[in-house]
């Protein structure tokens, strides 16, 4: 790259956040004016977080393949034996303590949509990681790019989601150690909200944030966070060099890993939930610690995801009720520990966007609500137990999503919502349909569904008789139809083109 590039790329940060607002609505997440749910007394807390530090005192944390994080971790002071790490009571949560954010803005690429990430904001972004993707006219099918950028689209144009998400489906149509080009490519050119990048390799992570100080300029990159990774443990108690490479990788460039573990009580956890939680904060703390040690005051975010199995036959379970009191838990412990908290949304064990759907998924959702998240990935879209994607499901959530923001502004107590006023128009015996207040709030009073029917039968018959996944496949279509794509400057269109097509030259296609 010449010198003029270069310094082109170091200011292009100020230029391209600039006041670009078009197409939908924008909401810059949502704020929790509503208590948190607190489970466990202060004696409770202390038995888990202790049952954490024994198992990082006794058991500990293998890293594997990672002699880089293993020289981080002996210079910390830590026992390092092998792959394998024991901390000192008390090592890791003194790394976290010393310097990781308890709170940290992403910047959108239109600034306008840029987020903050804790203390009581709320962000709700897409599911994350489906192979396959499901519509109501052609099925269950192995995704593609296309539907990666369709989906995309419809995140956008989603008032309601305030993020892009990551990896919304695997583009499968795409070479496995090239596609995460496409992706990130994808997120930056049809939607200007903030996103996640690969992580499957360091490499791949390093390309993600590249593509970022191509966008954004170098120096801004290097000062502010504008892309997040999300880092799954190999639980229990591993992490393989793709997830911690991949996190230092974040850190050292200060940008945002989110630290997540992957607890299936029974499977990669115990059945006991307080024990899975105990196994759920070794692993979460020992991630954002090691991440300090890369890069001090990076930003960084406690990761939750608990959920059972059917011990019948080992199949992940979810809108259980065991691992909503795990979360629950895991919540208090995150605020103790001073970090934002990542819960997951709307999951589900159903393959299609049923009842069964969308029970589940308002019981897990509403543990995200009430446990004090601040990052809500999985959201909107999940089916089949994280193996699908669905457009209509992801529109349906997105639609729910709605009704949580006015769930989480609690009640609003003045002069006019006591509406003495009203009473006193309307008198015993009387309707408020006409009054004036009535009159003055109508359009703002209640959340309006944009997919709920509540028509008489009469006229919901005559409309074709749609149940709610038939009336999403039409607004999803249309949303398609109508998609513009935010502004993005021409020269850093054909920058990030040629930075994908050299990347992809330097490598032979790999499928499996």
């Amino acid at each position: 790259m010449n010198t003029i590039r270069k310094n082109r790329r170091k200011q292009r940060g100020v230029r391209l956040l600039g006041d670009k607002a078009v197409g939908p609505t924008i909401i810059a997440g949502t704020k929790r004016e509503i208590p948190t749910y607190e489970l466990l007394n202060e004696e409770g807390l202390d038995q888990i977080e202790a049952n954490a530090n024994r198992i990082l005192k006794e058991i500990g944390v293998e890293f594997r393949g990672d002699s880089e994080a293993l020289a981080l971790w002996q210079a910390a002071g830590a026992d390092v034996q092998g792959e394998r790490v024991r901390f000192d009571d008390g090592l890791v949560q003194s790394i976290i303590a010393k310097s990781s954010p308890s709170s940290f803005i992403q910047h959108g690429r239109n600034h306008k949509r840029s987020i903050m990430i804790g203390e009581n904001n709320v962000v709700f972004a897409p599911a994350y990681g489906m192979p396959f993707v499901h519509d109501l006219d052609r099925g269950r099918r192995y995704g593609t790019l296309e539907d990666f950028s369709n989906l995309v689209k419809l995140t956008y144009q989603s008032p309601w989601l305030h993020h892009s998400g990551g990896t919304i489906c695997e583009p499968v149509d795409q070479p496995v150690n090239k596609r995460h080009l496409d992706m990130v490519y994808a997120h930056l050119k049809y939607s200007d909200k903030p996103f996640m990048g690969s992580v499957t390799t360091p490499d791949r992570a390093e390309d993600s944030i590249e593509m970022t100080r191509i966008v954004f300029g170098s120096d801004f990159v290097s000062q502010n966070c504008v892309i997040m990774g999300n880092i799954n443990m190999n639980s229990p108690l591993v992490y393989d060099y793709a997830m911690s490479g991949s996190l230092r990788a974040y850190a050292r460039a200060n940008q945002c890993p989110v630290i997540v573990p992957f607890i299936l009580g029974g499977a990669t956890g115990p059945v006991s939930m307080v024990a899975a939680v105990a196994q759920s904060i070794a692993e979460v703390m020992v991630g954002v610690a090691l991440g300090q040690l890369e890069r001090p005051g990076s930003p960084a975010v406690f990761g939750n995801f608990l959920t059972s199995v059917d011990l019948r036959s080992g199949s992940p379970t979810f809108g259980t009720p065991e691992p909503v009191l795990g979360s629950y838990a895991a919540a208090q412990i995150a605020r103790r520990v001073g970090l934002p908290l990542r819960c997951s949304g709307a999951f589900t064990s159903s393959k299609v966007p049923d009842a069964q759907a969308m029970q589940e998924s308002v019981t897990s959702l509403y543990t995200a609500l009430l446990c004090g998240a601040n990052f809500i990935l999985h959201s909107a879209g999940w089916l089949e137990g994280a193996l699908t994607i669905g457009y209509e499901k992801l529109l349906l959530d997105a639609d729910y999503l709605g009704a949580a923001h006015i769930f989480l502004k609690g009640l609003d107590i003045n002069s006019d919502t006591m509406a003495f006023n009203a009473f006193q128009e309307v008198g015993p015996g009387g309707h408020f349909f006409g009054c004036k207040h009535t009159l003055d709030n109508y359009e703002s009073a209640f959340y309006q569904s944009g997919l709920s029917d509540v028509s008489s039968y009469e006229n919901w018959v005559d409309a074709g008789q749609l149940n709610a996944a038939e009336r999403a496949t039409q607004l999803w279509k249309k949303q398609l139809q109508e998609y513009q794509a935010p502004p993005l400057e021409p020269a850093v269109d054909e920058e990030l083109l040629e930075f994908m097509k050299r990347k992809k030259f330097e490598l032979p296609d790999i499928w499996h």
